[in-house]
């Protein structure tokens, strides 16, 4: 596969929320704004990417030269921890109201299942250090026009005056979200 197609099909045909379900907390939680969605998006990018480089160094040239590649989970959440401590630094010096804004989730995004999945698909597909760059920048991508597509949608929801009053807020946005998901199974068989 081409390094284009790896990257268009990580955005859309194996989009890491919406066709592999990673990362749903801060989908459902980030995305009632569209500004919040857009800097959790870009958080995400950043984080994801260099955890692919670090994570992919890590087990390249020290797990498994010295035959402790079972310990690939704990050292990927060590590595992303790390990353998200200094995004979380920087965003605090640099934007402190989109550090404001995005509360709670920043610091989650240590846990965020969808930059730990990557590093491991990156790691199961045997990427190299180029192709693992490529995939981590096309799943963070998708993360991000699927949290800004959300965004979009749930703020001209929230304007609605016609929702019935037991779907507004999280049914609503469940609903979006299995919408969202059926409507990128459109792109399953684009790309081999």
């Amino acid at each position: 596969m081409s390094l284009l197609a790896l990257f268009i099909s990580a955005i859309f045909v194996n989009n890491i929320l919406l066709a592999r379900f990673l990362g749903c907390c801060p989908f459902l939680g980030v995305s009632s704004q569209l500004e919040t969605a857009k800097g959790m998006g870009v958080a995400v990018i950043f984080v994801t990417t260099f955890a692919a480089i670090m994570t992919w160094l890590a087990y390249t040239f020290i797990l498994v030269p010295l035959g402790l590649e079972y310990l690939y989970t704990l050292s990927f959440i060590l590595i992303i921890a790390a990353l998200v401590q200094f995004v979380e630094i920087v965003l605090k010096k640099v934007m402190p109201a989109l550090y404001k804004s995005l509360g709670i989730f920043l610091p989650l995004i240590t846990t965020n299942c969808a930059v730990l999945g990557v590093a491991v698909i990156n790691m199961n597909e045997k990427y190299t250090l180029v192709e693992s760059i490529v995939n981590a920048l096309g799943s963070s991508a998708g993360f991000l026009l699927a949290i800004v597509l959300m965004a979009g949608i749930r703020e001209r929801i929230e304007m609605s005056t016609e929702m019935p009053r037991c779907l507004r807020g999280l049914p609503i946005a469940l609903v979006t979200a299995g919408l969202m998901s059926i409507a990128f199974m459109g792109f399953n068989g684009l790309i081999k």
